[in-house]
């Protein structure tokens, strides 16, 4: 059996919309949602897909902030076997990951289904919209607070358990994960490069363990030559585009707001509803 390259071509797209989505404020799974069901890209193998091409981006955050994941584990260790006398960075640094990732873990665990059920074009509108609505109340409130903290390594147990509990939010396809980690870190006082950085440790374990179920449970019998090309081609993809998305991102914050997001976003959601109301597209 020949390859599908049609299929292989949709598979780059909704890699590439994955790469460019999954790390700044807009919702990577909505956009994929919403772009996999317009080129007709869609089923169970898309789903496990979608997976995997998220691991591809969190391979992405390993790659390119590898240094500092490095010596937070090794110092995080030494610290336990000295008995606190070294480490103290990358054992505060690996604590405040696990408290951040603690409220949606159990959220997670508790509600999977139910989070599943909600992957739906009308849910990711309200996603857009009342996230896009959200990310403009919530910067103009705290985003240009006198002493946020602008240091990873300063920020502290409460201020992880904040954005943690924000991170919640992003279980609603259209949230996203980054708008919802950094409002979060903007309530906590964190300035936006060092939330949007610190969004990007707590995808780590948020991604694999949302991704471990569903690829345990897939059923890969029903994988042929053309599904296993788009599944690596996908992967490499997502990871080289994020790659080059989150560099540019957190330089883009440290001069400018988010505001612009923001209003895609709403426009984004708006324009949707409107054609999907109308039937103007069937999604």
């Amino acid at each position: 059996m020949g390859l599908d390259f049609v299929f292989i071509f949709k598979a780059i797209i909704i890699a590439i919309v994955e790469g460019l989505t999954e790390f700044i404020p807009v919702s990577s799974t909505g956009h994929m949602i919403l772009v996999g069901a317009a080129i007709n890209f869609t089923g169970d193998f898309v789903k496990m897909f979608e997976v995997v091409i998220q691991l591809g981006a969190i391979l992405a955050v390993v790659v390119l902030y590898w240094k500092k994941i490095k010596d937070s584990v090794i110092e995080f260790f030494k610290f336990i076997f000295t008995g606190g006398r070294e480490g103290k960075t990358g054992f505060r640094f690996g604590i405040n990951v696990i408290i951040g990732s603690i409220p949606a873990g159990i959220v997670g665990v508790l509600f999977y289904s139910k989070i599943k059920s909600l992957f739906r074009p009308e849910a990711v509108i309200i996603g857009f919209i009342v996230g896009g609505i959200l990310l403009i109340i919530i910067e103009n409130m705290f985003r240009k607070r006198k002493h946020a903290t602008k240091n990873i390594d300063n920020i502290t147990p409460i201020q992880s358990v904040k954005v943690g509990l924000f991170q919640v939010l992003s279980m609603w396809p259209g949230m996203s994960r980054s708008a919802s980690t950094i409002m979060g870190g903007w309530i906590a006082g964190i300035s936006t490069p060092i939330a949007a950085e610190f969004s990007f440790f707590l995808a780590i374990p948020a991604m694999i363990g949302s991704s471990g179920k569903d690829l345990f449970e897939f059923d890969y019998s029903v994988m042929n030559t053309t599904t296993w090309v788009a599944l690596v081609v996908g992967f490499v993809v997502a990871f080289l585009v994020s790659l080059v998305v989150m560099d540019r991102f957190v330089a883009f914050l440290q001069k400018r707001p988010m505001r612009v997001f923001a209003v895609y976003r709403v426009a984004a959601g708006i324009l949707l509803a409107i054609l999907v109301f109308t039937k103007v597209i069937t999604l």
